[in-house]
């Protein structure tokens, strides 16, 4: 069919002339894969192909996953989306609103104005910041040793916030304490979890935050782009055995499971023959949670990890538990009220509820919002909606 040719000419172009190392594409409707494919290299420096079964770090693509986790225990009366969170996690019972800095460069913190709620940390209004979109806290970081959000330790989680809850959209660490809550009312680990109560029951069997020796043989290779625009491999890797599991950006997936879990949102809650979620808890997952607050550009301070983010930026965007919503019509295909979002090694995702479909992405590449792996992503996605348009039903693959 027309479309897997165009998709596949797209991903080829971009593997073979090298402005992305590989990629891992596969799209699907509720019932079935309609596209998939596998191009370039796992790894630059090395000859191994990518393959639709490749294992990738797939970073803030994990935020979604642990916010369905946080739903399970919504349903179950174990949290509450309005509760002040700090009754549950004592470290953020009484906030402080990070204001910049005095004459002698000592942060100037104050009170929050009102408490944090779960519902506030899945749609990135509790006010807590990432450093590489916002200087104020990087420096903040630096002046009392914070380490940073990806060593997996539990002092990195010790920041304040930026503005007052509810007040703004930010997006940060947020859904790490999202993970912290799961485990507070479940009792167990936040990988524990998932694997008990998502992975497990969706057939999702080679995601998690730690990489088995069978994920490992299929482990692609990080790479940056260099100021030259050429691509290099670098060694990068989550820490294996962390302080706490990162409910913002832990997981290690392939096409194939994050695909399931797409599917699961799009079959209101069941995938694999489980129902995991209950359709009306979905249904609320992809509507706007921000009200009147709008999704801003993302504006970097820390330029080898991200470039600036602005996605869409001719519409409004909103945010649900917890999704990227676009509210018109992407150029595209995308429908108004969709769902989507991605991870920093430039690894996205979309839900199209009203189309029936759903796309997963992968590659590995630094610095995040990568113009030629956003090219790849646009190509990808407007090849599968053109296949729609234009087969009505027929497969893509």
């Amino acid at each position: 069919m027309q479309s897997k040719a165009q998709i596949d000419q797209v991903l080829r172009q971009k593997s073979d002339a090298q402005e992305v190392p590989g990629a891992v594409a596969i799209a699907a409707n509720g019932k079935e894969a309609i596209y998939q494919g596998a191009f370039g290299k796992r790894d630059l420096s090395k000859d191994d192909p990518m393959t639709v079964d490749s294992v990738f770090w797939i970073a803030s693509m994990t935020k979604a996953v642990t916010a369905a986790g946080a739903m399970q225990l919504v349903e179950q009366g174990k949290l509450s989306l309005d509760d002040p969170i700090g009754k549950l996690l004592p470290d953020l019972a009484s906030p402080q609103v990070l204001e910049g800095f005095d004459a002698n460069g000592e942060p100037k913190l104050r009170p929050a104005s009102r408490p944090i709620t779960l519902r506030q940390l899945m749609t990135h209004t509790a006010g807590f910041c990432y450093n590489m979109w916002n200087g104020d806290m990087g420096t903040y970081l630096e002046k009392k040793a914070i380490p940073a959000i990806t060593t997996c330790q539990n002092a990195a989680l010790k920041t304040p916030i930026a503005s007052d809850p509810g007040t703004r959209w930010e997006y940060g660490t947020n859904i790490d304490f999202v993970g912290k809550a799961v485990e507070a009312v479940s009792g167990k680990r936040l990988d524990a979890y998932l694997r008990d109560h998502l992975f497990v029951p969706l057939g999702m069997d080679d995601t998690g935050f730690k990489i088995t020796d069978n994920m490992r043989k299929r482990l692609v290779g990080m790479h940056a782009r260099g100021e030259d625009g050429k691509l290099a491999a670098i060694p990068f890797e989550l820490e294996q055995e962390p302080e706490f599991h990162m409910g913002g950006g832990g997981l290690y997936s392939t096409a194939g499971d994050y695909i399931k879990f797409c599917q699961m949102i799009l079959n209101k809650g069941n995938g694999n023959g489980n129902q995991v979620l209950k359709a009306e808890t979905v249904a609320t997952m992809g509507q706007n949670h921000i009200g009147e607050l709008n999704v801003t550009k993302m504006t970097t301070a820390a330029p080898i990890y991200t470039n600036d983010v602005d996605l869409y930026p001719d519409q409004v965007k909103k945010w649900g538990l917890s999704f990227l919503i676009n509210t018109a019509k992407t150029p595209e295909g995308r429908s108004p009220g969709s769902l989507a979002w991605a991870g920093l090694a430039n690894t996205y995702y979309w839900i199209d509820p009203s189309r029936d479909v759903c796309g997963v992405i992968l590659m590995q590449v630094l610095p995040f919002a990568d113009g030629k792996c956003l090219e790849a992503f646009a190509g990808f996605e407007r090849g599968v909606y053109d296949g729609l348009d234009a087969g009505s039903g027929q497969k893509a693959a």
